[in-house]
């Protein structure tokens, strides 16, 4: 499912305007960005949580020459999964 198809389902079942639904989509995913920006996270009880977490530097290798990289340390997005959505993919 990509964005397009998601809000015509929200809006099939919500009963909203696609454009609507579409105006409340990017409010929230800027709202998530703008959060995890500044370090915060994003709890949704039930369905999961966005956060960032921060991946250490380490050595690597370039898979064509063979020679190694310094892989500098950075701060990533990652989402973990709550216990009703995990019920509900099992």
């Amino acid at each position: 499912m990509n964005k397009t198809d998601l809000i015509n389902n929200i809006a099939e079942k919500s009963g909203m305007t696609k454009k609507d639904v579409e105006t409340v989509l990017n409010n929230f995913l800027g709202e998530v960005t703008d959060a995890l920006s500044s370090g915060d996270k994003v709890q949704l009880i039930g369905f999961g949580t966005f956060e960032t977490r921060k991946r250490s530097g380490r050595t690597g290798r370039n898979p064509q020459t063979g020679k190694e990289i310094s892989i500098p340390e950075s701060v990533v997005p990652a989402f973990k999964a709550g216990n009703k959505l995990k019920e509900a993919v099992k």
